[in-house]
């Protein structure tokens, strides 16, 4: 077996390890059963679930039909932006409120792709904010800010 697909491969050994990982963490909870599932069922199952899957990505990336990639350099401004970004909507979430601090979320992490276009990521954090709004405000009774704290709500 010879390696064709470095991202394929890495992206595989991640899946597994992630898996592995919950799905360990999930033992230290009541499993239960199927029919009376406890707090670690669901995560353990989950977690081997997504190994299983990560071992597959990983076989397959070294099958002779894989297609011949290699990983390009780590980018670490990209991390920074996109864990920044959320970092930022849950520091200023409670005085920005919902829709404020969801929009900066999408348009800020928008700013980490090489191809960034402002207009399309004005788009898409509108329909994120709309999501966010019919999903967990509307569907799910969630209770938020949904406006800035300084407009008195």
């Amino acid at each position: 077996m010879q390696l064709r697909n470095k991202q394929d491969f890495w992206s595989g050994i991640m899946f597994v390890t992630i898996g592995v990982g919950f799905a360990l963490v999930a033992t230290n909870y009541s499993m239960g059963t199927a029919a009376r599932m406890g707090p670690g069922y669901f995560p353990f199952w989950l977690g081997v679930c997504l190994a299983v899957l990560g071992a597959c990505v990983t076989l397959g990336s070294m099958s002779k039909k894989a297609e011949e990639t290699e990983v390009e350099k780590f980018d670490w401004k990209i991390v920074f932006v996109v864990i920044g970004s959320v970092a930022l909507c849950g520091s200023v979430l409670d005085f920005l409120g919902v829709y404020i601090s969801v929009f900066l979320l999408v348009f800020l992490s928008s700013m980490a792709s090489h191809i960034f276009n402002w207009k399309v990521a004005a788009i898409n954090a509108i329909f994120i904010v709309l999501f966010v709004w019919l999903a967990f405000i509307k569907g799910l009774g969630l209770i938020f800010p949904l406006w800035p704290s300084f407009l008195g709500n």
